[in-house]
């Protein structure tokens, strides 16, 4: 495909709404949506067999929802991931982790989201104030063993496709070691 123009149809701080004017390889043109977000970490905190996760109301989906503490850089900017990941998870959960390890990267959504995610996982972790921005007030943390995550996985506690796909990198990284 190539793209033959595009202009902004809505910005604010968290996202971009583009539409591109493409040229398809069969010579027709048509219009390609792209939803521009900032990268963004998804931090696996675990502590022996124990996962933290954390649990907010998603107001798109108009419901709460548990997953693994996740964020971006406000302003449509990204930023160097591991001093992210160490940043959302204080914010989110208060833990501080002595190592991060990376996992792997997920689009959450290739076909209109331009957006990727690092993966970490969290280790040697010790625990401190959640930080919270504004938009989670209303978050809450616990610690779920491995046998509850995968529950409320199959379950529908835990719906998240970036939490998810987390925890899938999480069993491939230790079949691997």
């Amino acid at each position: 495909m190539e793209t033959l123009g595009s202009r902004s149809v809505y910005s604010n701080r968290w996202m971009e709404l583009r539409e591109d004017t493409i040229r398809r390889m069969d010579g027709s043109t048509g219009i390609y949506s792209v939803v521009r977000r900032p990268d963004f970490v998804m931090v696996v905190p675990m502590d022996g067999d124990r996962l933290h996760l954390v649990e907010q109301f998603r107001y798109p989906l108009g419901e709460r929802g548990w997953e693994f503490p996740a964020g971006t850089l406000p302003g449509l900017v990204n930023g160097d991931p591991v001093d992210l990941a160490h940043r959302e998870l204080r914010e989110e959960t208060g833990l501080r982790a002595t190592t991060l390890t990376r996992l792997g990267v997920l689009a959450p959504a290739p076909g209109t989201i331009d957006q990727r995610g690092s993966v970490y996982l969290a280790t040697g972790l010790t625990q401190g104030e959640p930080e919270r921005e504004p938009e989670e007030q209303d978050m809450h943390s616990a610690w779920f063993d491995r046998a509850e995550v995968e529950d409320m996985i199959r379950g529908g506690a835990i719906t998240c496709a970036e939490t998810v796909g987390s925890y899938t990198l999480l069993l491939l990284h230790e079949r691997a070691a």
